[in-house]
């Protein structure tokens, strides 16, 4: 009994404390506005509604679970249009509220299906339009205008503007482009489940699933780095990283970051100021595409001085600071080596700066570090004399006879 009733209740979904504050704020703030909005714009005496009940469980999507698919701008508002109409049109055809409830509901779900606009308070909305008493019957198709698409816009509004600012993108998005513009799929995605797969697997299934095909691909790939990280014995970047790095200053002129490239047979110099924070990184790249060159070496160009001028207010010095790449990404030494390999393969960088709690550079992680790394795991793993390695990799104890 104890096991059937367990069937009942869903599985719990580990959830912050500040994501659970978020979600029930936005949805006080969401209706709240919401209701005050559409009761200015009526006036204290109006006859028509200022919200309707279906708003409740629009909040509750929107801002509880805005990735969903069922909570996207279109969700809300083609569900919902299409729901009312609907619902209006079954109501003055069909005489018998039973009848007309039960064939709003199923005609709305059709074609909220066949728009890809399926929201579920849509369904409310319908039997609203049929069920909701001569208030609402003497709308008629003014009910779609008032007050389910002026609901719906402004809870939307507040959706968009609470989200981002609070920190989700929304509306949801969730694929990762690849950093070379090829077709290929990011590297992540290359080794397990393919998005095939994953297609094949969906219409295996064949429901409709509260969850984007991208964020599934998303939860897959995030599955798979803690299976590498677990397999990969928690080594982070302190133990692989070089610290003897070769950094620069902001002035340092473009000829000698050159030289030091070359004669350290290093593709990148991390740029620092006094106190040896990070302010960006200058590359190979970096010196072929943003610098002129005649036979004494790199040089800035007339139309990228005229184009720093302009954005600076002063004429550049043909220094490091005028090429250098300042949107860059950093880790830090304890940050594990299953998390590095993800964002370089992914975002197609070569070196990542590791900096401590104070942003001080303390060293740099290349892809010839991860290299080295993962080979001498590997050959760690194949040369253990009392293990064998199960299904995912891990090593098991084996039992030898005294």
């Amino acid at each position: 009994m104890r096991l059937h009733l367990r069937r009942l209740v869903p599985e719990p979904t580990p959830l912050s404390l500040r994501e659970r504050v978020r979600s029930a704020a936005g949805a006080l703030i969401g209706i709240l506005a919401t209701g005050l909005i559409s009761r200015a714009a009526l006036g204290a005496e109006a006859a028509l509604p200022a919200m309707i009940a279906p708003m409740g469980a629009s909040a509750v999507l929107l801002f509880v679970v805005p990735a969903s698919p069922l909570a996207q701008p279109w969700s809300i508002l083609g569900g919902n249009l299409v729901a009312a109409l609907v619902g209006v049109s079954v109501a003055a055809a069909v005489p018998d509220p039973l009848w007309a409830a039960a064939l709003a509901i199923g005609c709305a779900i059709a074609l909220m299906m066949a728009l890809r606009c399926l929201h579920p308070p849509s369904g409310a909305v319908a039997l609203t339009a049929v069920l909701g008493g001569p208030a609402i019957r003497d709308l008629g198709y003014g009910f779609v205008l008032w007050p389910v698409a002026a609901n719906s816009l402004l809870l939307l509004v507040v959706a968009l503007l609470f989200n981002n600012l609070s920190g989700r993108t929304y509306p949801h998005r969730q694929a990762i482009a690849n950093a070379h513009g090829t077709g290929d799929p990011v590297p992540s995605t290359r080794a397990g489940p393919t998005a095939s797969d994953l297609d094949a697997a969906l219409k295996d299934f064949d429901q409709v699933l509260d969850v984007g095909r991208g964020d599934l691909e998303a939860i897959l790939r995030q599955a798979q780095v803690h299976a590498f990280r677990r397999r990969s014995g928690q080594a982070t970047c302190a133990e692989i990283m070089s610290r003897d790095v070769v950094a620069v200053g902001p002035h340092t002129p473009l000829r000698q970051a050159l030289e030091l490239l070359r004669r350290h047979h290093v593709k990148v110099l991390p740029v620092t100021d006094e106190g040896a924070r990070v302010l960006g990184i200058v590359t190979q790249t970096d010196l072929l595409d943003k610098a002129a060159w005649d036979r004494r070496g790199p040089r800035l160009g007339l139309g990228r001085r005229l184009r720093l001028t302009l954005s600076r207010g002063h004429a550049p010095h043909g220094s490091v600071e005028d090429i250098m790449t300042t949107a860059l990404q950093t880790v830090r030494p304890d940050t594990p080596i299953a998390d590095v390999v993800v964002r370089m393969s992914d975002y197609g960088l070569h070196h990542l700066p590791v900096v401590g709690a104070d942003e001080r550079l303390v060293g740099i992680v290349s892809q010839s570090d991860l290299i080295g790394a993962l080979l001498a795991d590997a050959a760690e793993r194949a040369a253990a004399p009392s293990g064998r390695a199960d299904a995912d990799g891990t090593t098991l104890a084996v039992a030898t006879p005294a």
